[in-house]
């Protein structure tokens, strides 16, 4: 297996992990000191696995995924859109557009961002360090529509 092929396998396992509210899977995929930049849920770096915990926690008991807050997804799946993998020694960065399909009561949603995930290939294995998610809409400064 290539080093890029072993560095994607474990992306999608990591990214598995959150979209199936696998908390164990997930704390197996990241580092404890992870710092998220999740530009839809807040303008500040998030740290640690606490806050990520009760997302993917409560979206278990609801029976959703960790992000829909609507309850009502039937069927999801994503897309890594430009996938490009920077691999240097023990350090690996992913770069993509992150599709993400929802099938729910009311259709079929997608939503898109872009994401960077730097990962760290540990003794016990890769994992995740780093996140940062930025909207895929045109700069400058704000969403279509708003003023």
């Amino acid at each position: 297996m290539s080093a890029d092929t072993e560095i994607e396998s474990f992306l999608r396992r990591h990214l598995d992990s959150v979209f199936a509210n696998d908390v164990a899977d997930y704390h197996a995929t990241t580092a404890e000191d992870l710092t998220p930049y999740e530009w839809f849920i807040t303008p500040h770096r998030i740290d640690g696995l606490p806050f990520h915990d009760f997302q993917m926690s409560e979206g278990a008991r609801r029976g959703t995924t960790f992000d829909d807050a609507g309850g009502d997804s039937v069927h999801h799946r994503y897309d890594l859109a430009n996938l490009k993998i920077q691999h240097y020694g023990d350090c690996a960065i992913a770069c993509y557009t992150l599709l993400r399909s929802k099938g729910t009561t009311a259709g079929v949603s997608v939503t898109v961002h872009n994401e960077s995930r730097v990962m760290v290939k540990f003794a016990d294995g890769w994992r995740v360090v780093h996140v940062h998610k930025s909207p895929s809409y045109s700069a400058p400064y704000q969403p279509p529509g708003s003023s």
